[in-house]
């Protein structure tokens, strides 16, 4: 009899515990089921309301997974603005060259051209295809450089090479306008810096120097000790810069209302910032207007 009691007594315990289990987890699911139909739909899971003590592993999981997904259609969402932004500046960059390009292919496709004429028209086309080629390379490693997707090594090397591949790229534009390229006299410094990327930016800033200054001018090249930086210094006598315009020279697509007649696309510059800032350099500038321009590139020290 006695045992008959204890089977009993266990047995609506056991009775007890399992319909408070089975109230209890369906309040649970219920709980996460409401907590996923947020996920799911999109909103912010800023707090689970579940014992922290029984369920803190559970809660954290459920948490973490919303803020992942937060992050990712964040992150999706700042891709396809990129994507669209890309696209615009393709096509609003690459409109007068493509138009040029075509006026040139009626001509050379039309009769009576004399040779010379032709001859003339077909460098003309070819400039303006390189033109396009050099704008989708130029917008595609923006691209890629805002995006972190170029990665590029730094290491100790000599300044001096790294000038003078940047002076070889532009001495036939210089020498077009009769222009002189001048790099004074100094002792070789070894900096911190990528030559093939460090090129590009003292490219960039020996073209725009080129581009502004008139024809018989003068750009000369010079280097400056510091403690822990290198000045590399480009000083031209061209059109200079104002005061106001400044500040906004190393911005996407930036271009002086004054060089508005003069061909460029504002991509130089901010290329140039980004590498830099790669690099853990920067570049200043200092300019009147009429009255040239002294561009300074900081590298580190070795």
């Amino acid at each position: 009899m006695v045992m008959l009691t204890i089977v009993s007594i266990w047995a609506a315990a056991a009775m007890v515990l399992l319909i408070f289990l089975a109230v209890k987890h369906k309040r649970t699911y219920r709980k996460t089921s409401e907590i996923m139909e947020k996920i799911i739909g999109g909103q912010k899971i800023t707090e689970v309301p579940f014992n922290e003590a029984e369920y803190s592993l559970f809660s954290h999981q459920l948490k973490t997974i919303s803020e992942k997904l937060e992050f990712e259609v964040g992150r999706a969402d700042a891709e396809k603005e990129q994507i669209k932004q890309l696209i615009s500046d393709l096509s609003h960059q690459l409109k007068t060259p493509l138009a040029n390009l075509m006026m040139y292919e009626e001509i050379l496709d039309s009769d009576g051209l004399t040779e010379e004429k032709r001859a003339r028209f077909m460098r003309k086309l070819k400039a303006q295809s390189e033109k396009i080629n050099w704008l989708l390379e130029s917008l595609f490693k923006m691209t890629k450089l805002e995006q972190n997707v170029i990665t590029f090594d730094l290491f100790e090397a000599g300044i001096k090479d790294t000038i003078r591949s940047a002076v070889s790229a532009v001495f036939e534009k210089a020498e077009k306008k009769n222009i002189r390229v001048c790099v004074a006299e100094f002792e070789d410094a070894r900096l911190l810096h990528n030559p093939k990327w460090t090129a590009e930016v003292f490219e960039n800033v020996l073209e725009n120097a080129i581009k502004y200054t008139p024809e018989c001018g003068k750009v000369e090249i010079s280097l400056e000790r510091l403690e822990t930086y290198s000045m590399i210094h480009f000083k031209d006598n061209g059109m200079g810069i104002s005061k106001e315009e400044i500040p906004y020279l190393f911005d996407r697509f930036y271009r002086s209302k004054r060089a508005e007649q003069t061909e460029g696309t504002g991509i130089g510059l901010y290329l140039s910032k980004m590498i830099l800032e790669k690099e853990k350099g920067y570049m200043t500038v200092r300019s009147k207007a009429g009255r040239g321009s002294v561009f300074t590139v900081f590298l580190q020290n070795c």
